[in-house]
């Protein structure tokens, strides 16, 4: 059979491997097609078209083909253009943005759209490159929610997981890994109260607007920061997230 040909798709570099010594795999995010995996021939090469465009946390249109053969699921790369609007972000955006993309490796599964989330992580980026410090914190847990609704992982948050009771809005709850949103107890410092989580949930319902989800988690990031990175980590599985491994042995230092 002949070959299909995806033209001028939205997508952003996650990772890169070298697979020859010229040749490089890519695991690229694309709008309509999810976690796609490509390999773009000759891109190590000094005069390689490639080359200066394949970086991560920039905006791409990129055109391959697909073999309906079943040869595989690495496809050829076939162009790639760089769309411009903000520059490479730098210190601790940088990072932030390699951590996103590892939650997208670890967590996507291949040929799985989401644009949606896509569209919230081209804005996210953009915030990172505006080297927006004080924004930081917010943008991540707001993506991370989003994430972990996209692809449900997340439970309802207006409700306790278990039992399905309502929440009090003057009561305290965590979300826990195994058992979702309960009740939390005094031994437990990230808690947010009933009135706080079902802030949350409407703002993730409000699938058009990621800024009323900024605004709601923008007071609550402190309490929300540990409560979600034990829920990635539970369902990213071993080994620990590179880069927050990175940052532990930083801190060490």
């Amino acid at each position: 059979m002949p070959a299909r040909r995806f033209s001028n798709e939205p997508a952003f570099v996650l990772h890169r491997y070298d697979w020859s010594e010229s040749s490089v795999i890519l695991e690229v995010f694309t709008r309509h097609h999810g976690r796609t995996a490509l390999v773009a021939k000759g891109a190590k090469k000094p005069s390689s078209n490639f080359r200066p465009v394949l970086l991560p946390l920039q905006p791409l249109h990129l055109t391959w083909t697909q073999s309906d053969a079943g040869a595989g699921d690495i496809h050829t790369l076939k162009g790639a253009e760089w769309v411009g609007g903000h520059i490479m972000p730098t210190g601790d955006a940088l990072l932030s943005g390699i951590y996103l993309n590892e939650l997208l490796l670890r967590l996507l599964a291949r040929d799985d759209p989401h644009a949606r989330l896509f569209d919230t992580y081209s804005a996210v980026v953009r915030v990172l490159a505006s080297e927006h410090g004080e924004a930081l914190e917010p943008v991540l847990r707001s993506f991370e929610l989003l994430m972990l609704r996209e692809i449900g992982l997340l439970p309802a948050l207006d409700v306790q997981t278990l039992t399905y009771a309502a929440l009090e809005p003057q009561a305290r709850y965590t979300l826990v890994a195994e058992g979702g949103l309960r009740a939390a107890t005094t031994s437990e410092r990230a808690s947010l109260s009933g009135t706080q989580w079902r802030t949350l949930e409407a703002a993730l319902d409000d699938g058009a607007h990621f800024t009323h989800l900024l605004h709601a988690v923008a007071l609550l990031a402190t309490e929300l920061k540990p409560q979600l990175r034990t829920l990635l980590q539970y369902h990213c599985g071993s080994p620990l997230l590179r880069t927050r491994q990175f940052m532990m042995d930083m801190q060490a230092l």
